[in-house]
Protein backbone atom coordinates (compact mmCIF):
# COMPACT_ATOMS: atom_id res chain seq x y z
CA UNK A 1 0.00 0.00 0.00
CA UNK A 2 2.76 2.55 0.71
CA UNK A 3 4.69 1.30 -2.80
CA UNK A 4 1.00 1.89 -4.26
CA UNK A 5 0.77 5.80 -2.32
CA UNK A 6 3.81 6.91 -3.54
CA UNK A 7 3.90 5.85 -6.96
CA UNK A 8 0.86 7.51 -6.75
CA UNK A 9 2.36 10.67 -5.78
CA UNK A 10 5.52 10.43 -8.34
CA UNK A 11 3.25 9.70 -11.09
CA UNK A 12 0.73 12.73 -10.02
CA UNK A 13 4.01 14.67 -9.06
CA UNK A 14 5.65 13.76 -12.50
CA UNK A 15 2.57 14.87 -14.72
CA UNK A 16 2.69 18.12 -13.01
CA UNK A 17 6.55 18.58 -13.91
CA UNK A 18 5.81 16.94 -17.47
CA UNK A 19 2.81 19.71 -17.73
CA UNK A 20 5.54 22.65 -16.62
CA UNK A 21 8.52 20.98 -18.10
CA UNK A 22 8.93 24.36 -19.82
CA UNK A 23 8.63 26.69 -17.13
CA UNK A 24 12.51 24.92 -15.69
CA UNK A 25 15.67 24.74 -17.44
CA UNK A 26 17.87 25.52 -14.29
CA UNK A 27 19.91 21.96 -13.11
CA UNK A 28 20.95 24.03 -10.25
CA UNK A 29 18.47 22.53 -7.29
CA UNK A 30 16.14 25.23 -6.44
CA UNK A 31 17.54 27.75 -9.10
CA UNK A 32 14.45 28.95 -11.34
CA UNK A 33 14.48 32.91 -12.59
CA UNK A 34 11.89 34.51 -12.46
CA UNK A 35 11.70 34.13 -16.73
CA UNK A 36 11.75 30.74 -16.66
CA UNK A 37 8.36 30.14 -13.86
CA UNK A 38 6.74 33.20 -16.29
CA UNK A 39 5.52 34.04 -12.65
CA UNK A 40 3.10 30.91 -11.77
CA UNK A 41 1.89 31.00 -8.51
CA UNK A 42 3.90 29.76 -5.57
CA UNK A 43 2.98 26.70 -6.04
CA UNK A 44 3.52 26.66 -10.16
CA UNK A 45 7.13 27.58 -9.38
CA UNK A 46 7.87 24.76 -6.99
CA UNK A 47 6.07 22.27 -9.49
CA UNK A 48 8.58 23.61 -12.12
CA UNK A 49 11.87 23.87 -10.25
CA UNK A 50 14.02 21.28 -10.05
CA UNK A 51 14.82 20.09 -6.31
CA UNK A 52 11.52 20.46 -4.92
CA UNK A 53 9.63 17.13 -5.97
CA UNK A 54 9.38 15.99 -2.40
CA UNK A 55 8.12 19.82 -1.22
CA UNK A 56 5.15 19.04 -4.44
CA UNK A 57 4.11 15.92 -3.07
CA UNK A 58 3.86 17.02 0.64
CA UNK A 59 1.22 20.16 -0.59
CA UNK A 60 -0.61 17.61 -2.49
CA UNK A 61 -0.61 14.90 0.65
CA UNK A 62 -1.57 17.60 2.52
CA UNK A 63 -4.31 19.26 0.19
CA UNK A 64 -2.78 22.51 0.13
CA UNK A 65 -2.19 23.03 -3.39
CA UNK A 66 -5.52 25.14 -3.83
CA UNK A 67 -5.14 27.06 -0.91
CA UNK A 68 -1.10 28.24 -2.13
CA UNK A 69 -2.16 28.76 -5.32
CA UNK A 70 -5.18 30.91 -4.88
CA UNK A 71 -4.22 32.91 -1.60
CA UNK A 72 -1.86 34.89 -0.77
CA UNK A 73 0.57 36.63 -0.67
CA UNK A 74 2.72 33.98 0.83
CA UNK A 75 6.39 33.84 1.64
CA UNK A 76 7.65 30.10 1.23
CA UNK A 77 10.33 29.24 3.05
CA UNK A 78 11.17 25.54 1.08
CA UNK A 79 12.80 22.63 1.92
CA UNK A 80 14.62 21.16 -0.77
CA UNK A 81 14.48 17.33 -1.59
CA UNK A 82 17.73 17.42 0.55
CA UNK A 83 16.09 19.10 3.19
CA UNK A 84 13.24 16.27 3.11
CA UNK A 85 15.63 13.38 2.78
CA UNK A 86 18.08 14.65 6.00
CA UNK A 87 14.47 13.98 7.59
CA UNK A 88 15.26 10.74 10.63
CA UNK A 89 14.09 7.09 8.68
CA UNK A 90 10.61 6.64 8.10
CA UNK A 91 9.60 10.52 9.03
CA UNK A 92 8.73 11.44 5.71
CA UNK A 93 6.83 8.26 4.66
CA UNK A 94 4.39 8.57 8.22
CA UNK A 95 4.04 12.55 7.16
CA UNK A 96 2.41 10.93 4.18
CA UNK A 97 -0.06 8.88 5.47
CA UNK A 98 -3.54 9.72 5.62
CA UNK A 99 -4.16 9.44 9.32
CA UNK A 100 -1.07 12.11 9.53
CA UNK A 101 -2.35 14.66 7.44
CA UNK A 102 -3.11 17.35 9.90
CA UNK A 103 0.17 16.81 11.63
CA UNK A 104 1.99 17.43 7.51
CA UNK A 105 -0.64 20.25 7.38
CA UNK A 106 0.96 21.92 10.49
CA UNK A 107 4.76 21.31 9.46
CA UNK A 108 3.88 22.72 6.01
CA UNK A 109 2.13 25.84 7.38
CA UNK A 110 4.71 26.63 9.33
CA UNK A 111 7.31 27.96 6.72
CA UNK A 112 4.81 29.60 4.97
CA UNK A 113 4.54 33.84 6.06
CA UNK A 114 1.99 36.04 5.35
CA UNK A 115 2.84 38.77 2.79
CA UNK A 116 5.91 38.85 0.30
CA UNK A 117 9.14 39.56 2.15
CA UNK A 118 12.44 39.57 0.26
CA UNK A 119 15.71 38.17 1.43
CA UNK A 120 17.08 42.06 1.53
CA UNK A 121 13.93 42.75 3.77
CA UNK A 122 14.69 39.94 6.23
CA UNK A 123 15.13 41.64 9.31
CA UNK A 124 16.07 39.71 12.69
CA UNK A 125 13.02 38.73 15.06
CA UNK A 126 10.04 36.40 15.38
CA UNK A 127 7.44 36.24 12.40
CA UNK A 128 4.31 34.42 12.94
CA UNK A 129 3.45 31.82 10.33
CA UNK A 130 0.33 30.89 8.77
CA UNK A 131 0.48 27.89 11.33
CA UNK A 132 -0.05 30.45 13.77
CA UNK A 133 3.22 30.03 15.77
CA UNK A 134 6.20 32.03 15.15
CA UNK A 135 9.38 31.22 13.41
CA UNK A 136 12.67 33.34 14.51
CA UNK A 137 14.27 34.81 11.62
CA UNK A 138 18.20 36.06 11.18
CA UNK A 139 20.46 37.79 8.91
CA UNK A 140 23.99 36.74 10.42
CA UNK A 141 25.89 35.11 7.96
CA UNK A 142 23.08 35.04 5.39
CA UNK A 143 19.25 34.78 6.01
CA UNK A 144 18.01 31.62 8.03
CA UNK A 145 15.08 30.34 9.53
CA UNK A 146 15.04 28.88 12.77
CA UNK A 147 18.61 27.66 12.36
CA UNK A 148 17.63 26.56 8.68
CA UNK A 149 20.02 28.40 5.64
CA UNK A 150 18.51 30.11 2.57
CA UNK A 151 20.13 28.48 0.00
CA UNK A 152 18.38 29.85 -3.03
CA UNK A 153 16.17 33.15 -2.11
CA UNK A 154 13.63 35.58 -3.82
CA UNK A 155 12.23 33.27 -6.42
CA UNK A 156 9.26 35.33 -7.06
CA UNK A 157 5.70 33.71 -7.65
CA UNK A 158 2.70 35.64 -9.05
CA UNK A 159 1.08 35.30 -5.66
CA UNK A 160 4.23 35.37 -3.04
CA UNK A 161 8.28 34.47 -2.68
CA UNK A 162 9.91 31.66 -2.32
CA UNK A 163 13.39 31.10 -0.48
CA UNK A 164 14.63 27.37 -0.53
CA UNK A 165 15.98 26.49 2.78
CA UNK A 166 18.18 23.48 3.78
CA UNK A 167 16.64 22.20 6.30
CA UNK A 168 12.38 21.04 7.11
CA UNK A 169 11.59 23.45 10.36
CA UNK A 170 9.14 21.72 12.74
CA UNK A 171 6.62 23.41 15.31
CA UNK A 172 7.56 23.54 18.76
CA UNK A 173 4.59 20.94 19.82
CA UNK A 174 5.18 18.54 16.64
CA UNK A 175 7.07 15.11 17.66
CA UNK A 176 8.16 13.40 14.31
CA UNK A 177 9.19 11.16 16.73
CA UNK A 178 6.16 10.00 18.12
CA UNK A 179 4.92 9.47 13.70
CA UNK A 180 7.02 6.40 13.80
CA UNK A 181 5.46 5.03 17.14
CA UNK A 182 2.18 5.00 15.65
Amino acid sequence: MKTMRRTAIAALVMAAALTLSACSSSSDEAATTIEETKLGTVVDVAVGTEGFATLVAALTAADLVTTLSTGGPFTVFAPTDAAFAALPAGVLDALLLPENKATLVKILTYHVVPGTVMAADVTDGDVATVEGQTVKLSTMGGVTVNGAKVVTADVMGSNGVIHAIDAVILPPDVDVAALLKK
